[in-house]
């Protein structure tokens, strides 16, 4: 059965650090991965995606303070949070696509930046 667990969100102050951790199982084959949020009463978006050959893609307001990274092998994939800043606060979702296309969704952490 496909499971994706996220872990490490929690509470910072602004300017604060976090690492998300998403951990991928019963998927016998992955592609691209991805991080999305989504605050209440707002629609999902995208923060960032890679490609299994780390090719990287994010959203414009978080770039140059997140870094999405994965390791195939151990089939994780990690979101690192810098300058955390309060509107950064949501529910942070993983997800991942098989080989044929189907795509499968973690069922969330918190982040709150809040002083």
């Amino acid at each position: 059965q496909v499971q994706l667990v996220e872990s490490g969100g929690g509470l910072v102050q602004p300017g604060g650090s976090l690492r998300l951790s998403c951990a991928a199982s019963g998927i016998r084959s992955i592609n691209d991965m991805g991080w999305y949020r989504q605050a209440p009463g707002k629609q999902r978006e995208l923060v960032a995606d890679i490609t299994r050959g780390g090719i990287t893609n994010y959203a414009d307001s978080v770039k140059g303070r997140f870094t999405i990274s994965r390791d195939n092998a151990k089939r994780m994939v990690y979101l690192q949070m810098n300058s955390l800043k309060p509107e950064d606060t949501t529910v942070y979702y993983c997800n991942a696509y098989d080989s044929l296309g189907y795509l499968y969704w973690g069922q969330g952490t918190q982040v709150t930046v809040s002083s």
